[in-house]
C-alpha cells in the first residue's frame, strides 16, 4: 500500500517508538477503509441482485395483462401502461443505497396496482401509513420484496382470495414497517433458515427477497435491525422492520 518514512538529525528510541506507533495506527486506517469498500461492494451487490430478481413472468403478466385490457377498457390499459414504468424505472434505477419512505411506498403502490389488474378481486390490499414518515430515509427495495413475498407465497397460493396489508408508524426515534397477509403460512423453523440464509446460498429460489432485505438491513443499521417473522401454518405471515429515523 505505501511506506511511511521518517527523516531527522537524530534517529533516538523515542522517534522510533513514535513512528512505529503511527505506522500501526495508519495501517489500522487503511484496513478499515477496505473493510468499509467491501462493506459497500457487498450491499451494492446485493441491491444489483435484487433488481435482477424482477421475474421475467412478473413482467410477461404486467405486459399480457395490459393487452387484455387494450380493447375493452384502453383507458385502464394506459393507466396499467404509467404504472408499470414508474414501476421498472424505480427499481432499475441507479443510485445510493438510500431512499424516502415515500418514494419506496410509491413503488410499491405501482405494483399492487399491476398485481391487482392480473389478480381482480383475488387480491385486496390496504396501505396505511403515518404522514410523519414519509420522510425517513430507508434501503431502497427493503418493502417492495416484502410486498411481493405476501402475493407470491402468501396469497397467490391460496386460489381464492387473500390480503395484503402494509403498514407503517411512527415509533419515536424509529420508523416501523409491517407487511402482512392471510395467506398459508409456514413453518416458524422455515422461517428461521429463511432468514438464517445468505441470499446467495439459497438453492431452491425461495425467500430471495427476504433475506436479501434482512441482511442489508443489518449490514446498515447493525445487527438488531433485521428482518422479524411472525408466521404459523394456516396463520399468514407477518414480516416486520424497523429503521431509525436519522441515520447515524
Amino acid at each position: 500500500m505505501g511506506t511511511l518514512a521518517a527523516y531527522g538529525a537524530e534517529a533516538g528510541e523515542p522517534l522510533v517508538r513514535t513512528v512505529a506507533e503511527l505506522a500501526r495506527w495508519v495501517s489500522g486506517q487503511l484496513e478499515l477503509a477496505e473493510l468499509d469498500a467491501s462493506r459497500r461492494r457487498a450491499t451494492e451487490a446485493e441491491t444489483r441482485a435484487l433488481r435482477a430478481q424482477i421475474s421475467p413472468h412478473f413482467v410477461y403478466n404486467c405486459l399480457t395483462t395490459i393487452a387484455s385490457f387494450v380493447r375493452t377498457d384502453p383507458e385502464h390499459a394506459r393507466e396499467l401502461l404509467v404504472d408499470f414504468a414508474d414501476f421498472t424505472r424505480y427499481a432499475l434505477r441507479s443510485g445510493g443505497d438510500l431512499t424516502t419512505l415515500a418514494d419506496e411506498l410509491h413503488c410499491v403502490d405501482r405494483y399492487l396496482q399491476l398485481e391487482h389488474a392480473r389478480f381482480g378481486d383475488r387480491l385486496r390490499f390496504t396501505v396505511e401509513v403515518a404522514p410523519e414518515v414519509l420522510s425517513v430515509p430507508v434501503p431502497f427495495l427493503c418493502v417492495q420484496p416484502l410486498v411481493e413475498n405476501a402475493i407470491k407465497h402468501g396469497t397467490a397460493l391460496c386460489g381464492g382470495a387473500g390480503r395484503v396489508r402494509v403498514v407503517a408508524v411512527d415509533a419515536g426515534p424509529e420508523a416501523h414497517i409491517s407487511v402482512a397477509d392471510d395467506g398459508l403460512g409456514m413453518d416458524p423453523e422455515r422461517a428461521r433458515t429463511l432468514l438464517g440464509t445468505e441470499p446467495g446460498d439459497r438453492r431452491d429460489g425461495g425467500g430471495i427477497g427476504l433475506s436479501n432485505v434482512d441482511v442489508r438491513l443489518r449490514r446498515i443499521y447493525g445487527e438488531d435491525y433485521g428482518l422479524v417473522l411472525e408466521t404459523a401454518p394456516g396463520a399468514g405471515t407477518t414480516v416486520r422492520l424497523r429503521v431509525p429515523k436519522l441515520l447515524l
